[in-house]
C-alpha cells in the first residue's frame, strides 16, 4: 500500500507538473497572441453582460448570465485562494504573487476561449436537454470521430470533481480553529458530525439541479467575497503603513528570487519561482481545465461571445483580487517569516496576528462558506460528465457516490485518494485545450462578427 500511495503521488505531481503548465500556459499564451489580445478591449462590456442588459428570457438555455459566473466561481473560490496562496509564498516568498497575476491575465483568454465555445458547439443529451461543456463541444465542433476525447474528458472529471481535497481541508480547519481551540477533543466521531452535516447541506441544495445550484451560488459567492474583502481590508488597515513597500516586493522579487527556498528547476531559482506561481495560479483559477464551460455552457444567450467575455472575469476576480487580499494578508502581517505555519495554517496567523481573538474565527467563517459552495458546483460537474457516459436518467447516480466521498474526506487523511482525484482533475485539461487550441480560429472568427453586429447595433438587447 505504501508503494501504491507513493506511485499515485508521485502521479498527481508528474500531472500537475511542467507538462500541464505547458498545456494550459504555452496554449494560453497562444490564445491570447492568437486573439491579439481583443477580449481585453471588451471587459466593460462584460461588466454590463454580466448585470443584466442583455439578458432575454427567450434565449435557449437554463440559468442567467451571472449565475453561471457565480456557479463556476463558487467551485474556483475555495481553498487555492487561502491555503494555495500560502504555500507559494512559504516556498516561494512575495515574488510567487508576480506569478501568479501572469496565469490569471493568460487564464482570462483561456476562460473567454473555452466558454465561447462551451455556447458556440452545444448538444443535447440524451434527454433532449440543451447541454454545453468540453465533452459537447468536443463532439458537436469536431465530429463524432473525436467522441473518444470526450469520453476520456468525462471520465477524468468523474474523479476529479469528487470534492475529497476541500471537505478534507474544512474539517481540518474546523479542528484546528474551533474545535481544538476550545477544549474540544476532535477524532473520527467529531470529524463524522462534520462530515454529516456538509452531506445534509449539500444534499439539499444539489438533488434541486443547476436552477437551485445556480441561485443558491449567486447568493453566496458575492457575500462570500465581499465578508472576505472587508475583513482583509480591517486588516491591511491596521498594517497601512506596509502596504506600499510589500506591493514593491512583489514586483522586485518576482525577478530576483531572493525568498525563494525550494528546489532549483533546470539549476536556476528564477525558474521555478516562475513555475511554482504559475502552477498556484492555474489550480487556483482552474483555466483551461474544463471545469468552467460545464457551468457557462448553461448560460441562457444566443451570443456564445458574450459568455465567453463573462467567463473571463472569473480568473480576474479569483487570482487577481481574492489570492492578492490573502497575499496581502500574509504578507503584510509578517507571519511568513515569523512561523512554521503553512497552508491554511498560515493564513489563519495572519488573520490571528492583524485581528486578535476574532480574526481566526472571520477566516473560518470564509472558509467554509467557500468550501461548501464549492461542492455544489462540482456536484453539477460530475453529473453533467456521467449524463454524456451513460445518459441523463442515469445522472443522479453520481450525487450517491459524491455523498460519499463527503463523509470519507471528512473521517479520513486517504492521502492517496487526494492524490488520485488531484491527478485525475488536472488530465481534464487535455481534451479542453487540445480542442479549444483546434477550434481558436473558429471563436475569433465569431468575435469579430459580434463586434460588427455590436457596432451596427444589430446585436438583440
Amino acid at each position: 500500500m505504501e508503494k501504491l500511495d507513493q506511485y499515485i503521488a508521485d502521479f498527481a505531481s508528474a500531472v500537475w507538473g511542467l507538462p500541464l503548465l505547458i498545456i494550459l500556459i504555452g496554449g494560453g499564451l497562444y490564445l491570447l497572441v492568437r486573439s491579439r489580445f481583443m477580449p481585453f478591449q471588451f471587459i466593460g462590456h462584460a461588466i454590463q453582460v454580466l448585470r443584466g442588459k442583455y439578458d432575454d428570457p427567450d434565449d435557449p438555455g437554463q440559468i442567467s448570465h451571472f449565475q453561471a459566473l457565480s456557479t463556476a466561481l463558487s467551485s474556483t473560490i475555495g481553498m487555492g485562494n487561502i491555503a494555495g496562496v500560502a504555500v507559494a509564498i512559504t516556498i516561494g516568498g512575495p515574488g510567487a504573487v508576480f506569478w501568479m497575476w501572469i496565469s490569471a491575465i493568460i487564464g482570462m483568454s483561456t476562460k473567454f476561449f473555452t466558454s465561447t465555445l462551451a455556447i458556440m458547439y452545444r448538444g443535447r443529451d440524451s434527454e433532449g436537454e440543451l447541454q454545453g461543456g468540453p465533452m459537447y463541444f468536443i463532439v458537436e465542433g469536431l465530429g463524432k470521430s473525436w467522441k473518444p476525447l470526450a469520453i476520456f474528458f468525462s471520465l477524468c472529471g468523474l474523479v476529479g470533481a469528487l470534492p475529497v481535497f476541500n471537505v478534507n481541508q474544512l474539517t481540518q480547519a474546523i479542528n484546528d480553529i474551533l474545535l481544538k481551540p476550545n477544549g474540544v477533543e476532535v477524532g473520527f466521531s467529531s470529524n463524522l458530525i462534520v462530515g454529516l452535516v456538509l452531506v445534509g447541506i449539500t444534499a439539499i441544495v444539489i438533488l434541486g439541479g443547476i436552477s437551485r445550484i445556480s441561485r443558491t451560488a449567486a447568493r453566496l459567492v458575492p457575500s462570500m467575497v465581499l465578508l472576505y474583502f472587508v475583513s482583509v481590508m480591517v486588516i491591511l488597515s491596521v498594517h497601512a503603513a506596509e502596504v506600499p513597500s510589500y506591493l514593491k516586493l512583489i514586483f522586485t522579487d518576482a525577478f530576483a528570487a531572493e525568498n525563494y527556498s525550494g528546489e532549483p528547476f533546470f539549476g536556476g531559482i528564477l525558474g521555478a519561482l516562475i513555475l511554482l506561481g504559475i502552477r498556484r495560479g492555474a489550480f487556483s483559477n482552474e483555466a483551461g481545465i474544463g471545469t468552467a464551460p460545464l457551468a457557462h455552457g448553461a448560460a441562457k444567450t444566443d451570443e456564445p461571445v458574450r459568455e465567453g467575455l463573462v467567463a473571463m472575469l472569473g480568473p480576474a476576480i479569483d487570482t487577481l483580487i481574492v489570492c492578492t487580499l490573502t497575499a496581502l494578508t500574509i504578507l503584510v502581517s509578517g507571519v511568513w517569516q515569523t512561523t512554521d505555519d503553512n497552508g491554511v495554517s498560515l493564513t489563519a496567523s495572519a488573520f490571528d496576528a492583524s485581528i486578535p481573538e476574532y480574526g481566526k474565527y472571520l477566516l473560518l467563517a470564509c472558509i467554509a462558506v467557500f468550501s461548501i459552495s464549492s461542492l455544489f458546483s462540482y456536484s453539477y460537474y460530475g453529473t453533467k460528465c456521467l449524463s454524456f457516459l451513460i445518459g441523463a436518467k442515469h445522472k443522479y447516480l453520481y450525487n450517491y457516490f459524491y455523498i460519499v466521498s463527503i463523509i470519507l474526506g471528512a473521517t479520513t487523511s486517504l492521502s492517496m485518494m487526494i492524490n488520485l482525484i488531484d491527478g485525475f482533475f488536472a488530465l481534464m485539461a487535455i481534451p479542453t485545450m487540445t480542442a479549444t487550441i483546434i477550434m481558436a480560429p473558429r471563436v475569433i472568427k465569431e468575435f469579430k462578427a459580434y463586434k460588427q453586429r455590436l457596432k451596427s447595433h444589430k446585436v438583440k438587447k
